[in-house]
């Protein structure tokens, strides 16, 4: 079977593969339809990425369709098309145990840790996929980077009457302001990025949105009559714009990171202190966070119109991966088309 590996920094190989062995009991193999590509690819490619190592098949954004169940297998059937909750963890180890599946201390990532699924087949265990037919494959490639935002707005205990403010327009920060909106918030969103602000503006007219400035805080007080948002979820993983969510936030407000950065973060303490600010961060996603945006998919209280805006040939990939870094392209989300 075909695969592409990234060898080093900058190098994909499109490789052949032995075919998979039948799966083992509790398993299934899938055959991978649709592949989003995150943030964590375009690190990879890069050599940026933390908790990675060279050679590795990227991948974890998947829509798959279920070609052969193992023994013992019960809620999937042969020809089902499935999402993937790409992390598992090696041990059942304290966090696991309290149900924090999604920060265990042995966790693996498909495409981080272990090979993923820029490749035709891939074996997984059978209680990580969930089926989800009624759906299209554009949607089930989008639940992982929807469900890091479903995960996100769980961690920041999001309330009616809180305000919400989302740092960084792009595909996980649109996902965040999708599930923010559901807990009935005002949500604005800050952004240097003018393209991606108008895709905010124009699919959710109800959000702010604010233009990356040296007076954001000014801007937000202008526009919340001298308030500031309760709650700030940033979603760049740059270092300075996760420093300077401490004075975005509101006395008495929580702050939530979602994105990763590599290296040390600072902070007054003073002002940690005077505000009393809730610091929390937020690590992948959990099995429940995959079935409630089935629910919400289906049921049409999340869309992806228009967050998709490239696509690629998985033959031709490694070929034309590197057009998605041009500022030019405008990339909100990109997808791997395998057939």
């Amino acid at each position: 079977m075909k695969a592409i590996v990234l060898e080093t920094p900058q190098q994909f190989k499109k490789i052949e593969k032995p075919y998979p062995h039948a799966p083992a009991p509790q398993e299934v193999l899938l055959k991978v339809r649709r592949l989003g590509i995150c943030g964590t690819d375009l690190h990879a490619y890069r050599g940026n990425q933390p908790f990675f190592t060279y050679p590795r098949i990227l991948g974890h954004e998947i829509a798959a369709e279920v070609v052969a169940l193992g023994e013992g297998v019960k809620h999937l059937e042969v020809g089902d098309i499935c999402a993937v909750m790409p992390y598992r963890n090696k041990e059942e180890d304290q966090a696991v145990r309290r149900g924090k599946t999604n920060c265990g201390s042995t966790l693996s990532v498909l495409g981080v840790h272990e090979d993923g699924a820029m490749q035709e087949f891939i074996l997984y265990p059978a209680s990580q996929v969930f089926p989800a037919n009624e759906l299209s494959l554009d949607q089930i490639a989008m639940i992982e980077p929807l469900a890091i935002g479903s995960h996100a707005v769980e961690r920041a205990d999001i309330q009616a009457d809180d305000i919400v403010l989302v740092v960084g327009a792009g595909p996980i920060g649109i996902g965040t302001v999708a599930m923010a909106l559901l807990k009935a918030a005002k949500v604005m969103v800050l952004d240097v990025n003018a393209n991606r602000l108008a895709y905010i503006a124009h699919k959710f007219p109800s959000v702010e949105c604010v233009q990356l400035s040296d007076s954001v805080e000014e801007s937000l007080r202008d526009l919340l009559s001298g308030e500031l948002p309760t709650v700030v979820l940033d979603a760049t993983g740059n270092k300075e714009s996760m420093q300077k969510c401490f004075e975005y936030v509101a006395a008495g407000g929580t702050i939530v990171y979602i994105g990763l950065f590599i290296g040390e973060i600072t902070f007054q303490d003073p002002l940690f202190h005077r505000k009393e600010i809730t610091l929390k961060a937020s690590r992948n996603a959990l099995a429940s966070d995959f079935t409630k945006l089935i629910r919400l998919l289906k049921a049409g209280l999340v869309d992806i119109e228009g967050y998709i805006t490239h696509r690629l040939a998985f033959d031709t990939l490694h070929e034309t991966f590197t057009k998605l870094y041009l500022p030019e392209e405008n990339v909100i989300k990109a997808v791997v088309e395998f057939e």
